[in-house]
């Protein structure tokens, strides 16, 4: 269940469901991860990193004497996340900036090898569809979905004697990235977006109909493996993410120039073109790791939460950045009639901005007058309180799991996310 303006959203019937553990230590997450890196090497496993907490299932307080101890924050996650969720502007936390680079460098291993498979999987034997697959998968997306499917993996592998990673882990995260892949395709046509990362897009390169064709093949693809896994929960898990990607796109179309859509709307719209393919990736991840329905709900609503606070993220920085730092024109959503949350907050103060939104920018400079309204009336500080909002509920979520450098990760790109607009 989510909480918004005093309303309650239970999306896809999913509630929170208490995993009956606890975590109550929190350290340094940066004395840990040197001390990882200082003592992986040489402990045989190829991948991650060597045991380093003593922690049992039935009391996940972990214990290391040799490490600094801090105490737990308010909202259960690490000094550095309270840090940066003070203040209403995000400005309270500007010392140790977190890149993708560290949480990723865990699961570094096993994203190389991803990457290796990924195009065997597409299909060697659909030139054309592969080259349009390689367009996107070389545009320097950070595979961050699959990375999440390895970090939930890892993290929760050692609660149930799991030593390694499964086949099924390690296709599941090829099948995230290939539905992911296909939607943004997909997007693309549907936007009639030029851009993508600052490259072209598909469309643009091979038109619209090889666009179309990859993107339908990479989702019959994706299925095909997806019923290979043999796991009828994971199969239902991942079949309606498809559904919502669908949904998502109709609730947005249906909705264009809409000053009256609710912020409820948009988030509802949010989960499904974004946070639902997160959270299907960390609830499957935790399955095949054999994890209750307890920890599989908490690490689905890690995915949803954080999900939907990298959307609105990614929303205000529509408004804050430039176009050559989104490598697309900025308020590009704005200019399309797709109403997200700095614009909702905005209606609400100012009564212009409506007229301006529905005469559909036609008159010259219009759309520059509403995007200054936007930015001058306090909605992307409020956008901000949502985001860290969701960001709050995600790292709640991983109080189930056991202290490991696993864990630091997945709550590291939870504060990487925030830090983007800090």
């Amino acid at each position: 269940m989510m909480s918004v303006t005093g309303k309650a959203i239970d999306f896809a019937g999913k509630n929170l469901v208490s995993c009956g553990c606890s975590s109550n230590a929190s350290f340094d997450r940066y004395t840990v991860r040197n001390y990882a890196k200082v003592n992986s090497k040489g402990c045989g496993r190829g991948h991650g990193v060597c045991k380093l907490f003593c922690c049992t299932r039935r009391n996940t307080q972990c214990r290391f004497s040799s490490m600094k101890t801090a105490e737990p924050t308010v909202n259960g996650g690490t000094q550095a996340i309270e840090s940066l969720t003070k203040g209403s502007n995000l400005k309270g936390y500007s010392e140790s900036p977190i890149s993708p680079a560290s949480f990723f460098e865990v699961v570094a291993d096993d994203l190389l090898t991803l990457n290796k498979n990924l195009q065997s999987i597409v299909g060697a034997e659909n030139p054309v569809l592969m080259s349009a697959a390689e367009q996107i998968f070389s545009a320097g997306g950070k595979r961050m979905r699959p990375a999440l499917v390895f970090l939930v993996a890892r993290a929760t592998a050692e609660l149930f004697g799991l030593k390694e990673l499964t086949v099924k882990h390690r296709r599941l995260a090829e099948i995230i990235e290939m539905i992911h892949t296909a939607s943004l395709i997909h997007d693309d046509v549907l936007d009639e977006s030029d851009l993508r990362r600052g490259k072209k897009t598909v469309h643009q390169i091979f038109g619209t109909r090889v666009a179309v064709l990859a993107g339908d093949f990479m989702f019959a693809q994706s299925s095909w493996y997806l019923a290979n896994l043999e796991n009828i929960e994971v199969i239902k898990l991942i079949s309606q993410v498809i559904k919502d990607f669908a949904s998502g796109e109709i609730k947005q179309a249906s909705s264009l120039f809409d000053c009256d859509v609710q912020l409820e709307e948009y988030l509802i719209k949010s989960y499904y073109k974004t946070a639902s393919l997160i959270a299907a990736s960390t609830k499957g991840a935790a399955i095949f790791s054999g994890a209750d329905s307890g920890i599989t709900e908490k690490m689905y609503e890690y995915g949803r939460n954080l999900g939907l606070s990298f959307q609105v993220v990614d929303d205000i920085l529509d408004f804050t950045q430039s176009a050559e730092q989104l490598g697309k024109p900025s308020g590009n959503d704005l200019a399309k009639g797709n109403l997200t949350a700095p614009v909702i907050f905005a209606l609400e103060k100012e009564p212009k901005l409506r007229d301006i939104i529905e005469s559909e920018f036609s008159e010259v400079g219009s759309l520059d007058e509403a995007i200054n309204l936007v930015k001058s009336c306090g909605s992307i500080e409020r956008a901000q309180e949502l985001a860290k909002e969701k960001a709050d509920l995600a790292i709640q979520s991983l109080q189930c799991l056991p202290q490991s450098v696993y864990r630091l990760a997945l709550e590291d790109m939870v504060a990487y996310n925030l830090q983007r607009i800090a």
